[in-house]
C-alpha cells in the first residue's frame, strides 16, 4: 500500500508542478495522458508483492550458458563459464534493476542533462564539457581498445545492457522515463568510461581549491594562508606509520620566477557558480586488523565509503563467479566488476586519497576567436571543440571550447559572467584527462589470491587516487595509496599557475613504488579516514583537502583494542564519538564570558558540561556544539572577505571558504588572535578578543536554538533530518526516505550528515569459510514500485547488517534461492 500511495502522490505532485509552471497552451513536457494510462503509465511500475523475477534470456552474444540465482534480498549470484558471458550477464542485470540510474549519470557526465531536464541544466552541461569529461573518456577508451581482452569484456558488458534495453516496451519502461518523457539511449563502451570519469570528478575535482585560494591570497597574504590553511595539521596521524622510511625522491625544479609571478602575483580569477561542486565530505573509512589483535587470530577488514546517499543507491550488491574466479561485493551500475568486496582468498576496500590532481593555468588568447594562445614565446594553435548542447523545449546551444597544451580552457569570458575576468582565461590540467583502464585493477583484484597479486592489480590504477586496504587468509594486511600523482615542487598547484610557457607544467609523476604504503606493521593494524597519508618527512609536496578527526578516532580505538571480534568492528563503524568536540569544548569554556550570557545561553552551555562527546541521535549537546562552532567560524573568518562600503558590508570575493574546524581548534591552542582573524574588521571602534567572539557566537546561536526548541528540533537527529533522496531530488520527494533516526557528523566515524554518509558498510572476517557482512542505505531494485527499492534503509539506519552469502556452485538447491534467470546462446 505504501508503494501505491507513493506512486499516486508522485503523480499528483508532478501534475501540479506541470500545471503551476506551464502556461495554458504550451507543449506538455510530460505526456500526462500516457503517464496516467492504466495500460502503459505509472501504474505498470507498481510491482506485486510476490513478483517473479525468474526468466530466460537467449542471445547470440553468449558463448555458453549462464545461471543467475537471486536470493531473498534480490542479490544475484552469477555463475558463468567464461569472463565475457559473466560481464554480459552483469550488464543485463545492471540494466534490469538500475537502468535509469546508469542512463542519467552518464548523460550528466557527458554534458547532456539539458536534453532531459531543459535549460535549468545548461550550466551543469557546459561545466562538464568544459572540464573535458567526454574528452577524458575518449582518451581512456583509446587506451582500453589497445587491450583485446579488456575491450572484449567491456563490449560484453555493453551488449548485456543493450539486450535488456531492446526488450523494453512502453509499459515496462522504468518510472522515471515516463515522468520525464524520454527513452533510454543505447549503451556504449564510451558511456562506461564516462561513468568512471564521473566518479573521478566526484572524488578528485573537489580536492582542489586553486581558484579560491588565488583570490583569497590577495586578501590574506601568503604567510597567513600557509597558517590558516595548512597541509599538515598538528594532530595528524598519517595512514602510513610515522616511523616509515622513504626512498630518495626524483628531482623536480622550482621555477626561478615562482616568487614574482606565482607566490606574489595578483592573478585575476573569476567568481564561480559552485552549486555543482562535488561534496567536500566525499571520503570514507577503511581499516584492517591483523590476527595478532583479533580473538580468532585472523584478520578482519572493514570499509565504509562516504558518498551522497541516493535512491536508487550508488552500489549494487552481487556475486560474480566463473571456474577461475569468485568475487562478491558491490558494483557500480554502468561498469563491470566488483569494486569493493572479497573473493575466496582476499578482501579489499577503498577510501579517497583527497589528493589534488587538477591544476589551473592562466591562458592568453590572441583574440576572441580563441584559435591561438601564447605559449613558449610564440602563438600556438588551439584545438577548438564545438560543443552542441541540445536543450529540451529550446534551441540547441553551441559552446566552443579551446584546448591548450594543458587541457581544456574551462573558464573564459564566454562562460563566466564576471566583468573583472573579461580578458582572462584558465586551462584545466587534470590527471583524469589521460589515464588508462582503471577498471583493469578491479578485474585483477577480483581474481587476486595474495599480497603480490593485490599489488600487481592496483599498481596500474590512476585516478581518482584511492587508499586500497587489503587482507588475506594467509594473514597479510596492507594499505597502498594508489594513483597517478604529479611530482610537485613545494607549493606547486595550490594557486592558479602561469600558463605562458612550460616552466610551471608538471615535470613528471611520483614513481608508483614511492606511493605511501605499509605491509604487516608491528602495531597490528592499518587505517585511513581521508587524512594526509604521510607526515612531513615524505619527500614530495602532496596538496589536498585532508580530513583529520575521523582518523584520530579510528587510531585511538584500534590502538587500545585487543581480542577484536566482528561485532566489535560493526559497533565501531556506527561509533558517534566526536574527537574534535573533545578537544574544542574545553577551549570554548575557557574563553566564554559567563557574565554576558542570558539564562537561555547558560542553559545551553550546561548541556555541554556533562556531554560524553557522542553525536547520538538524541543528543542536544551535539546540536548546541555544532551550531556554536559553525557560528564561531563565521564570526572569526567571514569579515576577512568583507569590506565596508558606506553603511553596508560587501563581500570582496564570493568563493571564499573557511579554515577547517580542526585548524581553528589547533590555532586556538597556541594563538588567541588566530592570526589576527579574531578582531572584527567591520567594526572600527573596538578590537575584539577571543572572549568577545566566543561569547557573541553563543549569544547569536541561542536565538537559533530557541527557535529549534519551539519546533521540537533540538535533538541532533531532528535537527539534521537525515534523508536518502531519489536521484531526482525533491522532484520525487515521495520516493525519498526522510527523517531517519541517525546521529553522527563528518568528523565522527559514523560520518552521516543530512544526505551524505556511509554508502556501503562492509566487515569481512578472513576465516576459512569467509564471514562477511554488509549493508547500504537503499535496495537492489531501482523501481520505486518494488518492495526491494529501499528495504535496506532501516537496517542501515539501525547500524545493523545483512550477512553476505557467498554461494557455492553446488548450492543450487539452497532455500536462500528465490528466483533463477537463465542465459542461453
Amino acid at each position: 500500500m505504501r508503494v501505491i500511495s507513493g506512486l499516486i502522490s508522485a503523480a499528483i505532485t508532478l501534475g501540479l508542478v506541470y500545471l503551476l509552471n506551464n502556461p495554458i497552451g504550451s507543449k506538455v513536457p510530460m505526456a500526462l495522458g500516457s503517464f496516467l494510462s492504466p495500460q502503459t503509465g505509472f501504474w505498470q511500475n507498481a510491482s506485486p508483492i510476490n513478483e517473479d523475477f525468474s526468466g530466460l534470456v537467449k542471445n547470440d552474444f553468449l558463448k555458453d550458458s549462464v545461471n543467475v540465482y537471486l536470493d531473498n534480498r534480490l542479490v544475484p549470484h552469477v555463475f558463468a563459464q567464461n569472463d565475457n558471458d559473466l560481464y554480459f550477464a552483469q550488464g543485463y542485470l545492471h540494466a534490469k534493476f538500475r537502468l535509469f540510474q546508469m542512463d542519467l549519470q552518464t548523460l550528466v557526465a557527458e554534458g547532456r542533462a539539458s536534453e532531459v531536464a531543459g535549460k535549468v541544466a545548461l550550466n551543469l552541461d557546459r561545466e562538464n564539457r568544459r572540464l573535458g569529461m567526454r574528452f577524458a573518456a575518449e582518451n581512456t577508451l583509446k587506451e582500453v581498445e589497445k587491450d583485446a581482452d579488456a575491450i572484449a569484456r567491456y563490449t560484453a558488458y555493453t551488449n548485456g545492457v543493450n539486450t535488456y534495453i531492446k526488450q523494453l516496451t512502453k509499459s515496462s519502461l522504468p518510472l522515471e522515463y515516463k515522468i520525464l518523457n524520454f527513452k533510454p539511449g543505447e549503451w556504449t563502451n564510451l558511456r562506461t568510461m564516462l561513468l568512471l570519469k564521473m566518479m573521478a570528478k566526484n572524488l578528485a575535482y573537489g580536492t582542489q581549491r586553486d581558484i579560491a585560494n588565488t583570490a583569497m591570497k590577495t586578501v590574506m597574504g601568503i604567510e597567513r594562508m600557509n597558517i590558516l590553511y595548512p597541509q599538515v595539521n598538528d594532530s595528524l596521524i598519517p595512514i602510513v606509520p610515522k616511523s616509515t622510511l622513504f626512498e630518495k625522491p626524483i628531482a623536480v625544479n622550482k621555477p626561478v620566477t615562482a616568487d614574482s609571478i606565482y607566490w606574489n602575483a595578483n592573478i585575476k580569477v573569476p567568481f564561480i557558480n559552485e552549486e555543482n561542486r562535488p561534496d567536500a565530505n566525499n571520503g570514507s573509512n577503511n581499516w584492517v586488523v591483523a590476527g595478532s589483535k583479533t580473538k580468532s587470530g585472523l584478520p578482519i577488514l572493514c570499509n565504509d565509503p562516504h558518498l551522497e546517499m541516493s535512491l536508487p543507491a550508488i552500489w549494487y550488491e552481487m556475486q560474480l563467479s566463473t571456474p577461475n574466479s569468485n568475487a562478491y561485493g558491490v558494483s557500480i551500475p554502468g561498469s563491470p566488476y566488483i569494486i569493493i568486496g572479497l573473493n575466496d582468498s582476499i578482501a579489499w576496500g577503498v577510501t579517497n586519497s583527497q589528493r589534488d590532481v587538477l591544476d589551473f593555468y592562466t591562458t592568453k588568447f590572441k583574440d576572441d576567436s580563441k584559435k591561438e594562445y601564447w605559449y613558449n614565446h610564440q602563438w600556438q594553435p588551439t584545438k577548438l571543440r564545438v560543443e552542441t548542447i541540445k536543450i529540451k523545449g529550446e534551441k540547441a546551444f553551441q559552446d566552443t571550447v579551446a584546448y591548450t597544451v594543458f587541457g581544456p580552457v574551462m573558464y573564459d569570458k564566454s562562460f563566466v559572467a564576471d566583468s573583472n575576468f573579461a580578458d582572462a582565461a584558465l586551462s584545466a590540467k587534470w590527471v583524469a584527462h589521460h589515464t588508462g583502464d582503471d577498471g583493469e585493477s578491479f578485474y585483477k583484484l577480483n581474481r587476486a589470491h595474495n599480497y603480490d597479486q593485490y599489488l600487481n592489480a592496483i599498481k596500474m590504477y590512476e585516478c581518482p587516487g584511492q587508499n586500497f586496504v587489503f587482507a588475506s587468509k594467509t594473514g597479510d594486511i596492507a594499505i597502498w595509496q594508489q594513483g597517478k600523482f604529479p611530482a610537485r615542487w613545494q607549493g606547486q598547484g595550490i594557486y592558479v599557475m602561469p600558463g605562458q610557457d612550460s616552466t610551471y607544467n608538471w615535470q613528471t609523476f611520483i614513481p608508483q613504488n614511492q606511493n605511501p604504503h605499509s605491509l604487516n606493521p608491528a602495531r597490528g593494524f592499518l587505517e585511513s579516514g581521508n587524512q594526509r597519508p604521510v607526515d612531513a618527512t615524505y619527500p614530495y609536496f602532496i596538496p589536498g583537502t585532508y580530513i583529520t578527526p575521523r582518523a584520530t578516532a579510528i587510531e585511538e580505538k584500534l590502538t587500545s583494542m585487543n581480542h577484536i571480534t566482528v561485532e566489535d568492528m560493526k559497533t565501531m563503524q556506527s561509533d558517534y564519538y566526536n574527537p574534535l568536540a573533545f578537544d574544542m569544548v574545553p577551549l570554548m569554556f575557557k574563553y566564554i564570558d559567563l557574565s554576558k550570557l542570558n539564562n537561555d545561553a547558560q542553559a545551553y552551555l550546561n548541556q555541554l558540561k556533562n556531554w560524553d562527546f557522542k553525536a547520538t541521535p538524541e543528543s542536544i549537546a551535539q546540536t548546541v556544539y555544532q551550531l556554536w562552532m559553525s557560528k564561531l567560524q563565521e564570526k572569526l573568518y567571514l569579515d576577512e572577505f568583507e569590506k565596508k562600503v558606506g553603511d553596508s558590508v560587501q563581500l570582496i570575493y564570493k568563493n571564499y571558504y573557511f579554515p577547517t574546524e580542526q585548524t581553528t581548534m589547533e590555532l586556538l591552542k597556541r594563538d588567541t588572535t588566530l592570526q589576527g582573524t579574531v578582531d572584527d574588521k567591520t567594526t572600527s571602534n573596538k578590537v575584539e578578543t577571543i572572549s568577545d567572539i566566543m561569547t557573541a557566537a553563543l549569544t547569536d546561536v541561542t536565538k537559533d536554538l530557541n527557535q529549534l526548541s519551539a519546533e521540537n528540533k533540538l535533538q541532533w537527529t531532528k535537527y539534521k533530518d537525515v534523508s536518502v533522496f531519489h536521484l531526482l531530488k525533491k522532484a520525487l520527494l515521495p520516493f525519498a526516505r526522510t527523517g531517519l533516526k541517525v546521529g553522527g557528523w563528518n568528523n565522527t566515524i559514523n560520518a552521516v550528515t543530512q544526505s551524505h554518509g556511509p554508502s556501503w558498510r562492509m566487515v569481512v572476517h578472513m576465516t576459512n569459510e569467509t564471514e562477511a557482512y554488509g549493508v547500504y542505505p537503499g535496495g537492489q531494485n531501482g523501481n520505486p514500485g518494488s518492495k526491494f527499492y529501499d528495504d535496506y534503509v532501516d537496517t542501515w539506519a539501525a547500524g545493523k547488517y545483512n550477512k553476505l552469502w557467498v554461494m557455492k556452485a553446488a548450492e543450487t538447491s539452497s532455500e536462500n534461492i528465490k528466483w533463477v534467470i537463465r542465459f542461453e546462446k
